[in-house]
């Protein structure tokens, strides 16, 4: 069974399969952390792992180095809400990406056993799928404010049970105990609207911007890739307050974004959480080189307008379809002359 996971020997290849090791990263830069995933069999195994941010050298290779323009707001001294580019900064995006590598290389090593008729190795890992998985989706739950089946009905169980009491506890003239069973009732109920309000944003989220898309950060200036969004901020109440989210414009209630930060840009960053409000589309399509240890996971390759395009997983984690590049009529016209 696999107990652990090194993402720095992930690499995938056109079909999606993982292997190898991150040939990027050592092409550039020297690996000072890795980032190590280790999974229990007990129930709450994700407490049992840890999981450390990548941190780099930035000893590039010269002679490769790319040539970019400074931009307004460069070295990330902050712009006019005092803050830096590292407030942005996300560690639970950071593990939520290395989660899912870690999804598709299980997926890829049950199918490795299967063509060597290794079953009972397949099976073993199919478990710990099933079992990454179940927690990947009971923690997306949590952060979406939604419950799980089980703790719904449990939750419409604790509730007819309540009114039961508040019933007697009102024949038996116990007023005393019926106001207090009418406040927990009120406050279960409570909780049950808000997960509802919050699951609905996610059905019906409108977002400006698109998996894969190459985007400028409004502040910062870096170039980034959409990778993950959500329809309000997810993060924690500590970092809100760092990245000073009460000041936006939008506010929380605005869609967040994780992005893949261009390394050359900042080799530090790695991944950021943005507001939407704080992204620009690029005024036009970006052909410039882009570098990221985890483009090769997440992405096929680019497409005609320079954007990335997500692998159907990443797809399908977000519930967003294949986005097709607008045919241009021109591109006939200077292929046929």
């Amino acid at each position: 069974m696999v107990q652990n996971l090194s993402a720095s020997t992930l690499t995938t290849s056109r079909n999606n399969s993982i292997y190898g090791s991150l040939y990027i990263w050592r092409r550039h830069f020297k690996p000072m952390k890795k980032t190590q995933m280790n999974f229990g069999v007990e129930r709450q195994f994700f407490r049992n792992y840890y999981l450390q941010s990548f941190s780099f050298v930035g000893q590039c290779d010269k002679s490769k180095q790319r040539s970019w323009r400074v931009e307004a707001g460069w070295l990330f001294k902050g712009g006019d809400q005092g803050l830096n580019a590292s407030s942005e900064r996300s560690e639970s995006a950071n593990e939520d990406i290395l989660m899912f590598f870690f999804q598709l290389d299980l997926a890829n090593r049950v199918q490795y056993a299967l063509n060597l008729e290794q079953y009972d190795n397949a099976q073993q890992l199919r478990n710990k799928l099933t079992e990454v998985e179940a927690e990947v989706i009971k923690q997306q739950e949590a952060k979406r404010g939604s419950y799980s089946k089980s703790e719904v009905q449990d939750m419409a169980i604790s509730i007819l049970r309540l009114r039961a009491d508040l019933q007697n506890a009102i024949e038996n003239e116990n007023y005393g105990l019926a106001a207090g069973l009418r406040d927990e009732i009120s406050k279960l109920e409570a909780e049950s609207l808000a997960a509802s309000v919050k699951a609905q944003a996610y059905e019906n989220a409108q977002y400006a911007f698109r998996l894969g898309q190459k985007v400028r950060h409004k502040i910062f200036g870096y170039r980034a890739v959409i990778c993950g969004m959500d329809p309000v901020c997810c993060e924690s109440s500590s970092w809100i307050k760092t990245a000073q989210v009460e000041k936006l414009t939008r506010g929380p209630d605005q869609p967040f974004y994780q992005v893949l930060v261009d390394v050359y840009m900042d080799p530090n960053l790695l991944v950021a959480y943005v507001p939407e409000e704080n992204l620009l589309p690029p005024d036009q399509p970006d052909l410039a080189r882009f570098d990221h240890p985890y483009a090769s996971f997440l992405f096929y390759g680019l497409d005609a307008a320079g954007d990335y395009i997500p692998i159907k997983q990443l797809r399908e984690k977000y519930n967003r379809s294949r986005h097709e590049v607008p045919h241009d009529p021109r591109d006939e016209k200077n292929g046929d002359s």
